[in-house]
């Protein structure tokens, strides 16, 4: 927690910020200290727990693919459930064993049968179980763990196409059947992705602009700036 004291204080309370989901509503008054907002903070944090914990257990018990490296103050995760799809939970902070909000992503089939089996047993939702149990028992399949050794390899996956490597496609030419290799420079992101596919997303986007052969636009996870050529073989 940092804490910034304003001229006036004490007669004004202090400017409070921290690594966490959302801040607390400090209360004070003119007989207040700094010893009071630590108070606070300690009984905010406490409170803040269980969201923590089931966080930590997505973390060590699941495929976590996004992000890389969360805060604390991070309330999403976006988890491989193998066959190149994928879903994105984001855990209420202050009921964490609720029914997260969800969004699916990969291939229309696989995702489409995800959906139905979602919508069908998410009102089974149990908050006295896990929210991992939860989870599986509503998609109705075992939930792949973290990979085996390197764990910078679940990042070899597009960040657009969700797939490792590129179709083998003649008009892709020399990117056929290739793997990603292009990687955002925000290290707080880092995503991979397939220059094709980047390309192809820029153009899709109207802030995007051009200079000769290169596109400049922004990274679709973490909007720092993008560039990326036009110079493979498919128009």
């Amino acid at each position: 927690m940092e804490i910034e004291l304003e001229k006036a204080y004490p007669r004004c309370p202090p400017s409070i910020s921290a690594d966490v989901p959302y801040t607390f509503n400090l209360e004070w008054s003119v007989n207040s200290r700094l010893k009071h907002v630590v108070q606070q903070f300690q009984e905010h944090l406490e409170k803040l727990q269980e969201f923590w914990c089931t966080l930590d257990n997505i973390d060590k018990s699941l495929w976590v693919v996004y992000p890389k490296e969360p805060s604390r103050a991070t309330a999403f995760r976006e988890i491989n459930l193998g066959n190149d799809c994928f879903i994105m939970l984001s855990i209420n902070v202050n009921d964490p064993r609720s029914l997260p909000e969800c969004r699916f992503m990969g291939s229309d089939p696989i995702v489409n049968s995800l959906r139905k089996k979602w919508r069908r047993n998410s009102k089974r939702w149990v908050k006295d179980k896990s929210l991992i149990e939860n989870l599986a028992s509503a998609l109705e399949t075992s939930l792949p763990g973290p990979p085996d050794g390197h764990k910078n390899e679940q990042q070899v996956e597009c960040g657009i196409c969700y797939a490792q490597f590129l179709p083998i496609d003649e008009e892709l030419g020399a990117k056929s059947g290739s793997g990603t290799d292009y990687t955002c420079e925000n290290t707080s992101c880092s995503r991979a992705f397939h220059s094709v596919c980047l390309r192809d997303w820029l153009r899709s986007i109207t802030t995007t602009r051009q200079s000769f052969n290169v596109l400049f636009g922004n990274c679709p996870y973490c909007s720092d700036p993008v560039a990326v050529k036009i110079s493979d073989t498919r128009k």
